[in-house]
């Protein structure tokens, strides 16, 4: 109930609302005392308590001075009918019901005030016991008849509170329980008192707890709280927040020990349900996300080794939009039971991670076989059919495997392998696993880092250009230069295309990365066409993406405007297996190139699945060998007479088609005499001239234009 000052309350704030209440629990009269007061003295005393009392309480003052106003009540005569009992109950009201403190806060407030109360009536009741000696018989009978009236009264309150409350010995035997407590339990008050403190000892009582009581019972603690399961008498367990006070006699001297129970059975039975539901899936009954970490935090910290299966359901969204969410859901429900009877060590955790996602925990792992194990099994388990709401289905997964010791990386970087090798079985064809391989993780993760620098890279101009030289077979001069990318990165060094250019296509920087090419090698061929006559074409490699963009027709013609280059002085290299994506608008454009007089070559001929016939009906000009093709007659013994057949007739018959050929990676004298003898055009390759800046192509064209001068 809310603490206000209505039903009559005097003004003045919370004190005197708690003096009012407490006054007329205690009936504010006379007949409650053994020495008379007014009415209006029973009124001052209240308040002046009661104000204390609540500063105390709301500025977490120390407890002993709450024991100071338990033993100034008693003090003050207030010994009649269940004071102690229905003063506890008040200000129990003002401290719990109304929120002020917090229950363990209130405990221990509640249990100071009873422990200095019943100090300061034992030290009167021993000082009306010193009178009694002092005093003639008939004083000393009518004194111990006040005295069996005022232990009676004592009795009363003790055994009517409403807060369990038990009293016993320094040895462990119990003097005496109220109803609460011994209802708490099921017993009745004279049955708790044959028993002692270590009969109500439970099995899940922890060592903590008995050394405490033994702290106490020894006089090193005054007052311990703790909360303590008791087993009841029809054998179900009642879960308590006892606080247990020493009594001391008045030299000092531990003498009784007073233990005050609350009942937070249901209490707790709400705090472990809303654990479960914080650490666990409600769909699946998994442990959850946050489970799991918990699991792995602790497996690290107790493990040598370590293992994880990080499985990853096939093409589950097809279920859900197949079927619906509910058979979706059910699905879940099933795999995460068959998932549940894979794992047969009692250590080992399963956990739902999120959506279609569950994990197998393997600490104390014996190495990675074992979580390869693990990983079978699932497969195994999985490859079943599924019943769900009449469906028979069919799931597989994808599952990732990492082992390592605890010690050679973090949980988080643990975790990041396992579901780094999970998309590499998806990646692999799914309905398997795979087991994390360092090497491989670190290229990958080199590949993240190079890729996500890409956009910063084009901006500050880490691209450049190096030019291969491609010569006449037949005289030996240089007729054209490749264009080739490098990336001058500025921690790793000079990076080949074969590191960026797949990246860059695959994060939709090739269109950036293109134009970077194209304008820095028309530019370049401008220059080189305003120095000399027999300016080489600049041939410049082009993806089957950059084709596709529908801007990128315009910005090529845009680029050959606006440096003022030769048009016929451009050749545009497209891969065998660009070609064979190129249709409808993107070969058209490049129709449209060809007959400005851009030359168009196929590079890298030989590795896909087109045909000379195929050849016929593209806007070609040149067919760039592929280097396996030349690699085959690198030497004398190296060169067949069926490879020199097939380079031949290769030759030939691009030669009918009206196109030139140009040879790649020729790198040795005998590749370039038997290309020459087969009618080969044109070719590139280390044995005529390694990649270089265009300073040296300048300086290579300036010789090459004194020769023919």
């Amino acid at each position: 109930m809310a603490w206000d000052a209505g039903s009559g309350s005097d003004p003045g704030g919370p004190h005197a609302e708690l003096a009012g209440k407490w006054a007329a629990a205690l009936g504010g009269g006379p007949r409650n005392h053994v020495v008379p007061m007014s009415s209006a003295e029973t009124r001052a005393l209240l308040t002046t308590l009661a104000k204390e009392f609540v500063d105390i309480a709301a500025n977490q003052g120390p407890t002993d001075r709450i024991a100071g106003l338990g033993g100034e009540l008693a003090r003050s005569h207030f010994v009649g009918d269940e004071v102690l009992g229905r003063s506890l109950a008040v200000l129990n009201t003002y401290l719990v019901d109304a929120g002020t403190v917090s229950a363990d806060r209130a405990a221990e407030l509640l249990a100071a005030f009873a422990t200095g109360y019943l100090r300061a009536f034992r030290a009167w009741l021993l000082a009306e016991q010193e009178s009694v000696r002092a005093a003639d018989i008939t004083a000393r009978r009518l004194v111990e008849q006040q005295l069996r009236s005022s232990e009676a009264r004592l009795r009363a309150v003790f055994s009517q509170a409403g807060i369990g409350t038990g009293l016993s010995d320094m040895t462990g035997r119990i003097i005496e329980v109220n109803n609460a407590f011994a209802g708490m339990l099921g017993y009745r008050p004279e049955e708790m008192c044959r028993l002692s403190v270590t009969d109500l000892t439970h099995p899940d009582d922890g060592p903590d707890m008995w050394q405490k009581y033994a702290g106490v019972l020894s006089g090193k603690y005054d007052n311990v709280q703790l909360e303590k399961a008791y087993r009841h008498r029809d054998g179900g367990t009642v879960w308590t927040h006892i606080n247990v006070s020493l009594i001391r006699d008045e030299h000092g001297k531990p003498q009784y020990t007073l233990v005050l129970v609350e009942d937070v059975s249901e209490r707790r039975a709400l705090r472990e349900r809303l654990h479960y539901r914080a650490h666990h899936d409600q769909l699946t009954g998994l442990p959850n996300r946050s489970r799991f970490f918990d699991a792995l935090t602790a497996a690290y910290a107790d493990s040598v080794r370590v293992g994880l299966c990080y499985i990853d359901l096939d093409h589950f969204k097809t279920v859900n939009d197949t079927f619906g969410h509910t058979v979706g859901d059910e699905l879940l429900a099933q795999v995460a039971a068959r998932l549940n009877a894979c794992v047969n060590r009692s250590d080992q955790l399963v956990a739902r991670m999120g959506g279609d996602e569950f994990v197998v925990l393997i600490p104390h792992s014996t190495g990675v076989e074992e979580a390869a194990g693990v990983a079978r099994t699932v497969l195994h388990a999985l490859a079943q059919p599924f019943y769900v709401h009449e469906h028979q289905l069919t799931v597989t997964a994808s599952i990732g495997v990492m082992e390592e010791r605890a010690d050679r990386m973090s949980a988080t970087d643990f975790l990041k392998a396992a579901d780094t090798s999970m998309y590499w079985a998806k990646a692999a064809g799914r309905g398997r696993y795979a087991i994390f391989d360092a090497d491989r993780g670190r290229r990958e993760h080199t590949s993240a880092e190079l890729s996500a620098a890409m956009p910063s890279a084009l901006r500050d101009g880490e691209f450049y250009l190096d030019y291969q030289p491609i010569v006449s077979l037949a005289s030996g001069q240089t007729v054209a230069v490749e264009a080739l990318v490098r990336w001058r990165h500025p921690d790793l060094g000079i990076l080949s295309p074969a590191r960026f250019v797949d990246l860059a296509e695959d994060n939709g920087h090739i269109g950036a990365l293109g134009s970077v090419v194209l304008e820095t090698a028309c530019r370049a061929s401008r220059e080189w066409h305003d120095r000399y006559p027999q300016t080489p074409t600049v041939s410049v490699n082009v993806s089957a993406a950059e084709v596709a963009d529908p801007a990128w027709l315009d910005h090529v013609q845009q680029v050959i405007a606006e440096t003022g280059m030769d048009a016929s002085l451009l050749q545009l290299e497209l891969t065998e297996r660009a070609f064979m994506q190129t249709t409808g608008r993107p070969l058209r454009a490049l129709h449209t190139l060809a007959d400005a007089g851009v030359r168009i070559a196929i590079d890298d001929f030989g590795t896909g699945y087109s045909n000379l016939a195929y050849l016929g009906q593209l806007p070609l000009h040149v067919v760039k060998l592929a280097g396996p093709f030349i690699q085959r007659i690198r030497t004398p013994d190296t060169a067949s007479p069926t490879d020199l057949l097939l380079l031949e007739t290769i030759i030939d018959l691009t030669h009918a088609l009206g196109f030139t050929v140009t040879a790649e990676c020729v790198e040795t004298r005998h590749q370039a005499d038997q290309l020459r003898d087969l009618g080969c055009d044109t070719a590139q390759g280390w044995h005529f001239h390694y990649p270089m800046p265009a300073e040296q192509v300048t300086t290579l064209l300036s010789m090459s234009d004194l020769r023919l001068s």
